[in-house]
This record gives structure tokens, sequence and C-alpha cells, in this order.
């Protein structure tokens, strides 16, 4: 999902300043937290709504007829509209654009007016969308709400790693997934309560509702402080420095401060970010950042996020049960969040992502045997013991999801660019995964009309080739400061060393030693 996790520069190869946990530190992660818990509610509820029958009469009658009133034949194309599919996907090209706005504001404005605009537009896109009287509309406030998602994306994750103590900071990178998880969540739940309101307007109150984190980010932004890394990097040492005194809770800031000084000297040195991007020796991260984002977006997660209470219904639960099943899978998406949240630096990264490769691939394969054998195009739906199997194995599958594709990545991106092009990284990362994330969006219901349940076999293939990709290329980078990366990463690993300029210096490193996957680690 496109959220994520932003690890901010290591310190000095682990040094570990002094830091208490300051009131100011938590309230300030809590409030920008819910920029998460606004772009997860947006995924979440949009699923619920486009099954609703009163919003596909207003806004998408061809569909309804074709959904509600037995217009199609085929279980699998009951939902198959491009106006539906952009109704959803709108916002995650809106997101794209903006992305690209936000890394400018981000850093010449910084972070907490950033998050102040991502709110704004959030308030506004849901203004429209909880009023819309026809589907431009609709649209327009569908793509405010993606620009929010923008800025929210580019500043919040930011902003969390840089206000937070070393020690905790990889918790409350996953804080900001984990808060996507539960935005999700409370969308389905109130897709679940709303869709029982009499009178045509329960869609209303289910978009709505959304001016409610929107609300919560945008008061945020406004009491919180900016990071002492955004006021250093603007010139603003004084005020960079008593910020760094407030959030830390003590006067020995010294250490600190200097260090970011001089992060800040050395990052602006960099005058193409991107183009320093494009090096050799900065490839295997770039690589990585690339494959770690399409492959993300090819589990099918969002395929069954975005429209699970849809999925379910053409199953054919009935868009009560389908509902329901949409809140189980989202609290099984929160739980396992945190699952992650406690076990990324206990088991490592590979460990979690070849566990979890297993585990979705075993559930989409019995999935999609499961439709082919008992879901006919014309049939009412599943069997009932059947169709809870399938709840169960959805769920087994969005749990191994959770625990790793999901947080992870974003987070290995984020530890492994040197800080030189790290902020270019972060643009990359993040437009990668909205592009990916809009194309899956936009074509889902379309792949399941025509693949019907070949579509759960068709991700599977994708787990399948991203489970390699993990074993062979993808090193481990639990517990190593971001500084030492390049020694005791890439240097050392079986394929990636090659791009690294000293690799033919000595012969150390020039030579393959043999091929062990799990060498890295």
């Amino acid at each position: 999902m496109a959220g994520g996790g932003f690890a901010g520069s290591g310190n000095g190869g682990g040094t570990q300043f002094e830091a208490k946990i300051t009131p100011i530190v938590i309230i300030s992660c809590i409030m920008a937290a819910t920029g998460g818990l606004m772009f997860g509610y947006d995924v979440g509820v949009s699923g619920g709504v486009t099954s609703m029958p009163d919003f596909l009469k207003k806004f998408f009658p061809v569909v309804y007829r074709k959904a509600k009133e037995g217009g199609v034949k085929s279980n699998y194309c009951k939902y198959d509209n491009q106006g539906l599919q952009l109704f959803t996907s709108s916002l995650y090209l809106a997101g794209l654009t903006s992305t690209f706005f936000a890394s400018y504001t981000t850093r010449r404005l910084g972070r907490k007016l950033t998050m102040l605009i991502a709110g704004i537009f959030f308030i506004i896109g849901v203004v429209l969308n909880a009023a819309a009287q026809d589907l431009a509309m609709l649209i327009v406030g569908r793509i405010l709400l993606g620009c929010g998602v923008g800025f929210a994306n580019q500043a919040v994750p930011l902003f969390l790693s840089e206000i937070a103590p070393t020690r905790i900071r990889g918790g409350l990178n996953i804080l900001f997934q984990l808060n996507i998880t539960i935005g999700i969540l409370f969308a389905n739940l109130i897709n679940y309560g709303t869709a029982k309101i009499k009178g045509g307007w329960g869609w209303r109150l289910s978009l709505g509702l959304a001016g409610v984190p929107a609300l919560l980010l945008t008061i945020g932004s406004i009491l919180v402080v900016d990071t002492p890394n955004s006021l250093i990097e603007r010139g603003h040492l004084d005020k960079g420095k008593s910020v760094l005194r407030k959030i830390r809770g003590t006067d020995n800031i010294e250490p600190e401060f200097l260090e970011l000084v001089e992060a800040s000297r050395v990052a602006k040195e960099v005058k193409h970010p991107f183009r320093n991007l494009l090096k050799r020796k900065n490839r295997p991260q770039l690589i990585i950042a690339i494959a770690l984002q399409i492959f993300q977006q090819f589990t099918g997660i969002n395929a069954i996020m975005f429209y699970a209470p849809v999925l379910f219904d053409t199953l054919g639960f009935g868009s009560d049960a389908s509902l329901y099943s949409a809140v189980i899978t989202g609290a099984v998406n929160v739980v396992s969040t945190v699952v992650s949240i406690y076990s990324v630096d206990k088991l490592g990264r590979r460990v979690l992502l070849l566990e979890a490769g297993f585990q979705m691939f075993f559930s989409q394969v019995v999935i999609g045997i499961l439709l082919g054998i008992k879901l006919k195009d014309n049939s009412d739906g599943l069997p009932k013991g059947y169709a809870i199997l399938v709840v169960v194995l959805v769920c087994t599958f969005v749990s191994a999801f959770a625990w790793s594709w999901g947080p992870l990545g974003w987070l290995i991106p984020s530890e492994t660019f040197p800080l030189e092009t790290r902020s270019a990284g972060q643009s990359i990362t993040v437009c990668v995964n909205l592009l990916f994330t809009f194309v899956i969006a936009q074509a889902f219901l379309s792949m399941l009309c025509h693949f019907k349940f070949g579509i759960f076999l068709f991700f599977s293939g994708w787990v399948l080739i991203m489970s390699f990709f993990v074993l062979f290329l993808l090193p481990e980078t639990k517990n190593i400061p971001i500084e030492e990366m390049t020694e005791k990463v890439w240097k050392r690993h079986w394929y990636w060393k090659r791009f690294m300029e000293e690799v033919h210096d000595d012969g150390v490193n020039g030579k393959s030693n043999g091929f062990d996957p799990s060498s890295q680690i």
C-alpha cells in the first residue's frame, strides 16, 4: 500500500545521542500519524461505498443494473466498469502527480507546512465527496484527496523519523503503516454500519467521516513544531537548536546538533540528487527500491483492500456479508502490522519476506483452485463452507502481507539510500508505488472479469518471482547503521559488490567467493 516509512539518517556509526521520550515527541508523532489514518480510511472506504446500491444507482446506474438486478450473467463481471474503477484510482494518480510538488515544499517550506497543505487538500476533498451531486464532483473530490495523500506521504514519515529518538525510530516508522491499517479497518466498520441506513444517504456519511482524520491532521500540523533537521536545512540554526533541546528533553544536545548541521552541509553540496541517484554505486539501492514497490502492488494486496466488499459480493456473499468479511480482513491487517513492529528488528527483513512469500503463494493458489472448481460463472455464489474457507485464506494472505511486504516495502528503501540521495530516493519510491497502485486500482475489476479465478493464480506467480528476488538479491539490513551500509552490505554481497567503486582496488572484493544467499546477513 502507498503509505510507508522513512528512516532518518543514522547517528555517526551508531552513536546513541542523549534523548528522553518527551511528551512533545509523543504528541507530535500521534498528530503526524493521523496522515496515515487518513490515507488508510481513503483506501478502505471506496470499496464499501462502491458496493452500496444507493451509491451505484446515483452515479453508476449501468453497474447497478448489472450487479444488483441480474443484468449480467457472469459472477466475475458484475462490477467491470472503467468509471467505477476511476472513482478508486483517480486518488492515486493525483497522489503520484502531487508528490513532485510535495518534494519541493517539504525541502523548502518544511515538514510542518507540507502536512498543513495535505490536511487542507483532504478537507476540501471530503466536503466535495460527501456533497457530490454528479460523477464529476465525485472524481474532483477524489483527486483533491489524492493531492493530500501525495503531500502527506512525503512529509509525515519524514517528520516522524526526524523527531523520534534513534532507539524508537523503527517502531515509529511502522506507526505510520499501522495507522493506515487502522484507517482501513475503521472505514470497513463504518461502511458496515452506513450500508444499513435507510433513505439512500449512508454512502455520504461514509465519505464524510473521512473529515475526522483530515481535521486532526490539519489541527495537528498547526500545533506541532517543525523538525530540527528541517529548520537547520533552511538556515534557522538557533531555532533548530532550541527545538532540538525541547524535543530531546535535555541540555546535552550539542553532539546531535553538530551532526545535523554537518549532514545539512553535506546534503547541500549535492546539486543534482536525482542525477546522483543514477550513478553506478547507487544502482543497487535504486533497483531494490523500485522492485520492492512494484512487487508490493503485484502481491495483489490493494486489489483485495480496495475492492474487498465488491470481491466478496462477487463471490456470492451478499452485500451485508461482504462488508462483514471486509471488516474481518481489516482487523487481521491491523493485528499483523503490530507483529511486524515487534519482529522486524529481531528476526530481520529477509526472514519475514521469505516466510510471507510462502504463505501468500499458498493461500492465493488455493483460493484460485477453489474458485475455479466451485464458483461457476452464472451460479448464485460459493457454497457456505467454501465461502468461509475463502475468507480464512484471504485473511491468511493479508496477515502475511501486513507483517512483511506492507511495512518493509517502505522501510528497506528508506534505510538503504545514502544521505545525499535520500530525498530523491524517497520521491522515486513514492512515485513508483503510487503509479502501480493506480494501475492495479484501475485494472483489477476488468482483470477479474477476464481472468476470472485465474486472477489469484496471476498474483501468486508474482509472489513466487518476488520471493526469488528476495532470496538472491535482497541483502539483510537489520541493525546496520545507515552510514555503514556500503562497507557492511553492498561490498559483501555476491552480486551488488560489482557496482561499488572500490571493487577492484585490492582484489579483496573483486573475486567472487561462491554464492550463499544468506552470506550478506
